[in-house]
């Protein structure tokens, strides 16, 4: 969930950029997409879930596939009928190393539930959730036939609320967020009770002292991050750099979701696509130049069980909302999941837990072990969507 270049990385990039020969530069352009403003087909499903075309089951899954999920990945199918909806990991849209426990899957598959219950609301349902109850363990779930939840639909009411009215508009910013505007208190007070369930805690953190601590917690675990080979080549593995790649794939990360004013991200398609040293470089500077320090506020969402798969959707529920609040307030976030990631990956190859103390330390408590990180503020540039499999890709009828 997380980006690999920012606005200086980018400029640093241009100062390279010569004069373009006349047919292979406009060829690049137009095949890059550095002539448009990143939309295409592969965008449709966020202009398309509210167009009436569609009621019942499937429009509730066309607003699931809208959800926030890890580094694009969209790890999820559906099956619906009449009555309700079943929801199913991916697995071949797998992060690897990046997620040995498929944590980041599972919170990615609990943001478009919540999406989903939502839309059952507005589309005159009352969604009753049901999820199967699993461990999340290192090679994934025995049981790859099961759903992981369930949606019963009961006719109600419909009841749209601002929460629902916000799904399209709900983007990932990556760039640079304006420091000296800082989340008011009623918005982190709403974030807190939006955020809240038994079993999930939201912890903001407030002062200078934690902010610090955390930025160089986070500088630290992408360092670690940038060596460590085989999460590296997992993440590279979801960047998508040109229009033909966003077409075939419609996901991943692409240059349009850098945050970046409209002309650096038209000469950054045209230049080539950069090594994957190259972009792990930039992603790093990213983080420690742009990402830590003009956020106004970091926040990390907590379990007491980082690995009860049912603990892990509710938690990505609780993220997709304090998102969706986020926008209606103006304000824009974007995953810090660096360190979470770190813990799995220590857990995985069996070394000391080093940042799960380190974790520990920063909130002054075991009982909480955070599962998600993130910053949140007002952006310097509108965020633009990211691509999006259509429900054709990841639905059935049954």
């Amino acid at each position: 969930m997380t980006s690999r270049l920012n606005r200086r990385g980018a400029l640093r990039a241009l100062t390279g950029l010569t004069v373009l020969a006349a047919g292979g530069g406009v060829w690049h352009a137009h095949a890059s997409g550095a002539m448009g403003n990143g939309a295409s087909s592969a965008y449709t499903p966020w202009y398309a879930w509210r167009s009436g075309a569609d009621s019942g089951p499937l429009a509730i899954v066309r607003a699931g596939i809208l959800a926030a999920n890890a580094h694009n990945t969209q790890p999820w199918r559906f099956e619906f009928d009449a009555n309700g909806i079943r929801l199913h990991a991916d697995h071949d849209r797998h992060l690897g190393a990046f997620d040995p426990y498929r944590r980041e899957m599972t919170l990615s598959l609990g943001c478009a539930l919540e999406n989903m219950m939502l839309e059952a609301r507005a589309q005159g349902y009352t969604p009753r959730l049901t999820m199967t109850p699993a461990r999340l363990e290192l090679g994934g779930p025995r049981d790859r036939t099961s759903p992981c939840a369930h949606l019963t639909l009961e006719p109600a009411p419909h009841d749209s609320d601002t929460l629902h009215q916000a799904i399209g508009r709900r983007h990932t910013h990556r760039g640079a967020y304006v420091p000296d505007l800082p989340v008011d208190a009623e918005t982190r007070a709403l974030l807190r009770e939006t955020g809240a369930s038994p079993d999930v805690r939201l912890f903001l953190l407030d002062s200078p002292e934690q902010m610090a601590r955390f930025a160089e917690l986070t500088v630290g675990a992408t360092e670690r991050i940038i060596t460590d080979h085989a999460m590296a080549t997992a993440s590279a593995a979801w960047f998508r750099f040109n229009r033909r790649d966003i077409e075939t794939h419609r996901d991943g990360v692409t240059i349009d979701g850098f945050g970046l004013p409209a002309h650096l991200t038209a000469a950054l398609k045209m230049l080539p696509p950069p090594s994957d040293e190259e972009a792990d470089r930039q992603w790093l500077r990213a983080t420690r130049e742009t990402h830590l320090p003009t956020a106004p506020l970091f926040g990390l969402v907590a379990v007491r069980d980082l690995y009860d798969r049912a603990t892990a959707l509710q938690a990505g529920r609780a993220w997709q909302r304090m998102h969706l609040l986020a926008t209606t307030r103006g304000l824009v976030a974007q995953p810090l999941n660096q360190l979470p990631e770190l813990v799995d990956r220590e857990a995985e190859l069996g070394l000391p837990s080093a940042t799960a103390d380190a974790l520990a330390e920063l909130l002054g408590t075991e009982e909480w072990r955070p599962t998600f990180a993130f910053r949140m503020g007002t952006a310097e540039l509108t965020p633009r969507p990211s691509p999006r499999r259509g429900t054709e890709l990841v639905a059935r009828a049954v």
